[in-house]
């Protein structure tokens, strides 16, 4: 708040008046003014020097503002600034210094009165333009009334250009954090961006297929792939997708700002982003290559790289196969770096071209014993008929037959005798019995056929000796 609101308000007629003895004397009301350090005042420049401005705020002695404190902008001159007879906020730094003068700060004035506005304008979500006034190191400063701090990583959506490019541009930006105690004011240029781009992302992926092909310009270049924008929509091409050779880092194949062509592999809808493939618009130099090769071929290749379960062999620039410890020789080999060491040359035999995952299959062995691989051949051959016939018998196993089983309904001896009479009569009864059609799995027909079987003899056992007792008695 402004504590010499009278300031404004002194004339020449009124800056002297009559006291009661009609003498001119100063008119103290309107000059003499109460304040504390950190008030902000009004006052009238009345001097402009090289290094200082005195502004007459109404106290009993001139206020001097030092050049540091007359704007938010580094190395301004004065004159560029202020004008004598101009009208001005101003901050009390100190009443008095060393040297009884009062301390004034036109930028200190500035920054309070705008940091209302900003915190206001931060609230609201509203956004804020400034001028880009200075570069310094992580990003930007912009004049919005104070300081604002533009990081570099918010000035754009892509990789920004030099950061002195920007000086003397206007930018819009949105406010993302204001801390007031420390004086710091942070934006984002790339939210308002963003939010435009949103839009435009959107209605672009209404109109993007997988399978398409697209052009886009590298945005950016990390381990993992690169970066491209297609249509102001985000896409990667994964290291594994930018060429039909084995690349080491995306920098080898592409470069920022690059012109390329590329094929829509996946869209996620939800994320705005696009998954893409450079080497699916190229040719494959694999299948062009391996034309001139066709299994049982003997050539001359290069060991390039040993592993536990065999050796990879260069035979021409991005066509590589793999010899299997198997295949080294006709005697076992415990490692394959007992045969060859890497940069050996060595002859090999093909014997397996896989077409869709373009990758060849070698032989040392089969080079001097190509019979070998017609024994191979052979016993694979025979084995995949063996497993045919396995699966033919256990699925014959599986097949449901018809089997007609007595079943016993009652099995019985009845014993009568008399006590008077000697001798005893045993009748037995035969077991009646009913004849089932049932339908069960062939392998089960066996053991219920073997249970059966046991229980008639039981049974007829049975009979056998109860005749035998009764004829003893």
């Amino acid at each position: 708040m402004i504590k010499n609101n009278n300031f404004s308000k002194l004339t020449d007629e009124n800056y002297m008046i009559k006291n009661d003895n009609g003498e001119m004397v100063p008119n103290y009301d309107l000059t003499i003014i109460s304040f504390n350090e950190g008030d902000i005042l009004k006052g009238k420049v009345v001097k402009i020097d090289k290094d200082e401005v005195l502004v007459d705020v109404g106290y009993k002695s001139e206020g001097v503002i030092p050049i540091v404190e007359l704007s938010i902008r580094n190395n301004v001159k004065p004159e560029e600034v202020l004008v004598i007879e101009e009208e001005i906020d101003i901050m009390v730094l100190q009443k008095e210094d060393q040297d009884g003068r009062l301390i004034l700060s036109k930028k200190r004035a500035e920054i309070e009165r705008s940091f209302d506005r900003i915190e206001e304008i931060y609230r609201n979500g509203e956004t804020v333009e400034g001028e880009v006034i200075e570069c310094v190191k992580g990003g930007l400063i912009l004049d919005i009334g104070l300081r604002g701090f533009l990081p570099a990583s918010l000035i754009d959506v892509r990789k920004t250009k030099e950061l002195n490019s920007y000086i003397g541009e206007t930018c819009l930006c949105k406010i993302i954090e204001v801390d007031r105690n420390r004086n710091n004011v942070v934006l984002s240029r790339k939210a308002i961006i963003e939010d435009e781009r949103k839009e435009q992302r959107k209605a672009a992926l209404d109109n993007i297929e997988i399978g398409q092909i697209k052009n886009g310009i590298i945005t950016s270049i990390a381990d993992f792939g690169a970066f491209v924008d297609v249509d102001g929509i985000d896409g990667l091409i994964h290291i594994s997708e930018l060429s039909w050779n084995h690349v080491k880092h995306p920098s080898e194949v592409v470069k920022v700002n690059d012109t390329v062509s590329v094929e829509v592999l996946d869209i996620d809808r939800d994320k705005q982003r696009l998954s893409l493939g450079l080497k699916q618009t190229q040719k494959d130099p694999w299948l062009e290559k391996i034309k001139k090769f066709k299994i049982k071929d003997v050539i001359q290749g290069k060991v390039t790289r040993i592993v536990k379960f065999g050796l990879f062999v260069l035979i021409e620039p991005g066509m590589e196969g793999l010899v299997h410890i198997s295949e080294l020789s006709v005697d076992p080999v415990k490692r394959p770096s007992d045969i060859a060491k890497i940069g050996d040359d060595l002859s090999v035999r093909i014997i397996d071209i896989d077409f869709d995952k373009r990758r060849m299959a070698f032989s040392v062995r089969q080079v001097e014993h190509p019979e070998l691989g017609e024994e191979k051949k052979a016993r694979e051959e025979s084995r995949v008929k063996a497993d045919s016939s396995a699966e033919e018998s256990v699925e014959e196993i599986k097949k449901p037959v018809k089997v007609k089983v007595e079943r016993a309904e009652k099995s019985s001896a009845e014993i009568t005798g008399e006590a008077e009479t000697a001798g005893l009569e045993k009748k037995a009864e035969s077991p009646e019995t009913d004849t089932i059609e049932k339908s069960v799995p062939a392998a089960e027909v066996k053991a219920e056929s073997s249970e059966i079987d046991e229980k008639k003899e039981t049974i007829k056992k049975l009979l056998e000796e109860m005749k035998h007792e009764a004829n003893l008695d």
